[in-house]
């Protein structure tokens, strides 16, 4: 699968999610070009303020591996991490983060995120992960646009 793929995979539980009345938000993580696991936002679903789609992801993953090393996978995301889903790839040994939309595409969608960039994050905690960022940026904002349609009103 091609990064491209993965992204689509990624948009795709997005929507899924928002089907299923929870936030617009999706991940997916692959290693070796072959999906690892895929999730969206569960938060309302779970009651559970950290069943953000990358937490989920990740839990799949290490589940689906039988280790909390995830050292070769890449975490594809609909929208950049927040910081507690971005320190979860850190301490996961994730070694590459793709998101689509950036922080402020969530805030201007009314999620109340923290302004603290991935980037920023990797440099003050001294992480060795690879970021890369906008990437089909248009299509995960989109994401946004459906969920706002579809008259969600809870953000997270």
């Amino acid at each position: 699968m091609s990064d491209q793929d993965f992204m689509r995979l990624a948009i795709e539980r997005a929507l899924d999610g928002v089907r299923r009345g929870q936030s617009p938000f999706g991940a997916c993580i692959g290693k070796d070009g072959a999906v690892v696991s895929a999730a969206h936002n569960e938060v309302w679903a779970r009651l559970d303020i950290t069943a953000h789609a990358e937490m989920c992801a990740i839990r799949q993953a290490c589940q689906a591996l039988q280790t909390i090393d995830l050292s070769g996978c890449v975490l594809y995301s609909t929208c950049e991490p927040c910081p507690m889903c971005f320190a979860a790839c850190h301490w996961a040994r994730i070694d590459k983060v793709v998101y689509g939309a950036r922080i402020q595409d969530a805030q201007a969608a009314g999620f109340s995120e923290l302004m603290i960039s991935n980037r920023e994050m990797k440099k003050w905690g001294g992480s060795r992960m690879e970021i890369v960022g906008d990437f089909l940026r248009d299509e995960c904002v989109e994401v946004f646009r459906v969920w706002a349609e579809a008259g969600q009103s809870r953000p997270y």
